[in-house]
């Protein structure tokens, strides 16, 4: 499994700090410009795109609880 962290509507410095500050170790790239957003249709932050194995998207829109979280990815590692 990968995870991709998708920051919009920011600069790439302020990306970087982001994940400083938060420690993160999975990618991160800046879709300044939205072009990944637009093509998951994600209108706005936070939101969440899981993509399965054979390609079929799920995308949610808002803050996950953990329990959440842990089940669209559950879902993914077992699809």
């Amino acid at each position: 499994m990968q995870v991709t962290g998708v920051a919009w509507n920011g600069s790439g410095g302020d990306m970087q700090d982001f994940v400083n500050e938060n420690g993160l170790s999975f990618t991160n790239i800046n879709d300044g410009p939205g072009e990944i957003f637009s093509r998951f249709n994600v209108p706005y932050q936070p939101a969440w795109v899981f993509i399965a194995k054979d390609g079929t998207v799920t995308t949610r829109i808002g803050v996950l609880s953990d329990e959440e979280l842990d089940q669209e990815l559950t879902k993914l590692a077992t699809s």
